[in-house]
């Protein structure tokens, strides 16, 4: 598909239902991903790629490169944002018109990277332990990037995402076997992630939320935090206990159950009268010491009976908040909105396709698809006019990004004649106004 007109020299196709629609293959000068470009809008607006470029350390040796490391990180990102998260689609994706315009530079002209440029940049040179260190405190800096940009005076504290990548570093190894632990980091519904190998392989969609909401002081001028980790049962250990604590991050973990723990709520285990018709929660609180504990810590345990349920529903959680039990345990249950960020990390970026052969390259591509969901998301609050801000991921694709478009090129202008379907003319002028007040104003002359 390298000259203009696509696979047109092969023939056009014809529909026997009515002879006259004849079906014509024009990659290079018909997009179905038009709506890619108002997401390099707003990523243009911060310079969210540009600073990925500015980090990224080249190692091409040759001085022949056709395509700087910024437009491959775009090509990296936005393709993933679109849908083509296998190498092998960027045989066809380099001649899309609107994927070259976003890559710029050489790529309007000609085309973006090949499938084997593109496995070289993401499986070789971003290996190299100097840019997947880069990489991985890339996504936390697009966050205090955009952060930064929209609220004035607000911004993501950046030492918590390096104790999260370190705590993802310290988790102990249980397996020789390679899995990925995701550690969430960020505001809102923006992340970081970071890999964690020697997880059992069952273990891989444990989840480690970071919640950090963080302003600047009005009396220090320095940046004013409060962090809480709620973790799940792979997280109950004593070393992530002393980490947190020496880091004055509150957690509440989930404590997987044993004998002493169970004797401890005896009490409120035994039913008293006829069975429930609604549902009954009890709560204790209690310290408690394991054997690999060097000191003891707060434990809150909830019991709920069900109706028809002979046993009750039993759960402790070992904390160092210093709230009521019934708070710990209803903020532990808000993990549940970073699991449905998860889920949608996987559905729509698919970013658990992580099958190269190497670590090194998987912890890549996850920190791509990393990318690719913040950038989506940043659309969402930024950029949506209020009918459709509540899209999911999902449906901004489907029906925002894969929008079919006809590339009319002109002496000074290049014209992308869009289809109207889901998303109108109206629409799309409101979000190009809406990213348009992102950007800083002009120094005064």
């Amino acid at each position: 598909m390298g000259d203009p007109t696509g696979e047109a020299g092969r023939g056009a196709l014809r529909l026997d239902f009515d002879r006259r629609l004849i079906l014509q293959f024009r990659g290079s000068t018909i997009t179905s991903d038009a709506g890619v470009l108002p997401y390099r809008e707003l990523a243009d607006t911060p310079g969210l790629t540009d600073t990925g470029g500015d980090m990224l350390a080249d190692a091409r040796a040759g001085k022949n490169g056709r395509h700087r490391l910024v437009g491959l990180l775009r090509q990296s990102v936005f393709g993933r944002l679109a849908g083509y998260e296998d190498l092998n689609d960027a045989d066809r994706l380099c001649h899309d018109p609107a994927m070259r315009w976003v890559v710029g530079d050489r790529a309007i002209t000609e085309s973006a990277a090949s499938a084997s440029q593109m496995g070289r940049f993401e499986t070789k040179w971003l290996s190299r332990p100097e840019n997947l260190a880069a990489l991985a405190d890339l996504p936390g800096r697009w966050i205090d990037r955009v952060h930064t940009r929209v609220h004035r005076g607000w911004s993501c504290s950046t030492w918590i995402r390096a104790r999260a990548r370190r705590m993802a570093s310290r988790k102990a190894p249980l397996t020789t076997a390679t899995s990925v632990v995701p550690v969430i980091t960020g505001c809102s519904c923006s992340i970081s992630l970071a890999m964690s190998s020697g997880a059992p392989y069952g273990q891989a969609t444990c989840i480690a939320p970071t919640r950090c909401w963080s302003r600047w002081s009005p009396a220090t001028g320095a940046p004013w935090c409060v962090s809480n980790f709620p973790g799940d049962a792979a997280f109950a250990n004593p070393e992530i206990y002393e980490f947190l604590e020496g880091e004055g991050i509150g957690y509440p973990i989930r404590l997987p159950a044993n004998r002493v723990l169970q004797e401890r709520i005896g009490n409120l285990k035994r039913s008293v009268g006829r069975p429930p018709l609604e549902v009954r929660r009890y709560y204790a609180r209690f310290t408690y010491q394991a054997q690999s504990w060097k000191k003891s810590r707060r434990v809150v345990a909830r019991v709920e009976w069900h109706p028809g349920e002979l046993y009750p529903r039993v759960g402790f959680i070992v904390t160092n908040l210093a709230r009521p039990a019934e708070r710990v345990v209803a903020f532990y249950n808000q993990r549940g909105t970073a699991e449905n960020w998860i889920k949608e990390g996987k559905g729509a970026i698919k970013w658990t396709r992580l099958s190269c052969r190497t670590f090194a390259a998987n912890a890549v591509r996850l920190q791509w698809h990393a990318l690719a969901y913040n950038l989506g998301n940043f659309m969402r609050p930024l950029a949506m006019p209020k009918a459709v801000e509540p899209w999911s991921l999902t449906s901004l694709r489907e029906k925002l990004i894969k929008i079919g478009a006809k590339v009319v090129s002109h002496g000074r202008y290049v014209t992308f004649q869009m289809a109207e379907v889901a998303v109108s003319q109206l629409m799309f002028k409101d979000i190009l106004m809406l990213i348009a007040r992102l950007r800083a104003s002009p120094a005064p002359a």
